[in-house]
């Protein structure tokens, strides 16, 4: 097994599989609370799952970053 001193800059097929897994989840969380935001009715409930929405999309935004980077740098 080859010792690193420095982490290369590469996106293995596990990687792959767990960043597909991470935004499936976060795809499915955001559907959900962006579906169910029409239902409710207390504001402060409504603002909290605003928010939950709002984390959701942007952890999907992060996995989409990385994988844009990676076609950058010549993976694919």
């Amino acid at each position: 097994m080859q010792n690193y001193n420095v982490v290369p800059n590469i996106i293995t097929g596990k990687d792959l599989d767990y960043l597909s897994d991470m935004f499936t989840w976060n795809y499915g969380a955001y559907k959900t609370t962006y579906n169910s935001l029409d239902k409710i009715n207390d504001e402060e409930i409504k603002e909290m799952v605003e928010r939950c929405v709002s984390l959701f999309h942007g952890n999907m935004l992060s996995v989409l970053d990385i994988l844009k980077e990676a076609e950058l740098n010549g993976q694919q």
